[in-house]
């Protein structure tokens, strides 16, 4: 199998407890820099709510249908930027798909084009049928 090498050497995963959900990173950090330390707290709340089985919605969180099913787009305002974590909703897992700034209204159509790809790639690897 010929896997991107972001989704070969970036998927690892995290999981506080058996209660929780595990967080199965595919790209991307919430780390400083680039993000303050205010947005990583929020993103770190947002996600660990998402991992205790909270669905969250607006203003937090959006479904990004554009990706796939049980897609979403965590919405985070930093002091000088906007960034955004796009995840999925497993049965068994919160999978992080991509990680970036948003700079205009609509999220960028390569973003969108990377984050599917990712996942078909993930989903191959972990033998998931759409």
């Amino acid at each position: 199998m010929n896997l991107d090498s972001d989704v070969k050497t970036d998927i690892y995963c995290t999981a506080m407890n058996n209660a929780h959900k595990p967080l199965v990173w595919l790209h991307g950090e919430v780390k400083t820099p680039p993000l303050s330390a205010s947005a990583r707290i929020e993103a770190g709340v947002l996600l660990r709510k998402l991992q205790r089985g909270e669905l969250l919605s607006l203003p937090q969180s959006r479904p990004l249908a554009s990706v796939g099913k049980q897609c979403h787009e965590l919405r985070i305002i930093d002091e000088e930027s906007a960034w955004r974590i796009i995840y999925r909703l497993d049965a068994d897992a919160v999978v992080i798909v991509e990680v970036f700034t948003k700079k205009t209204q609509t999220t960028p159509k390569s973003v969108i084009e990377t984050c599917r790809r990712r996942l078909r790639e993930y989903d191959a690897i972990v033998g998931k049928k759409e």
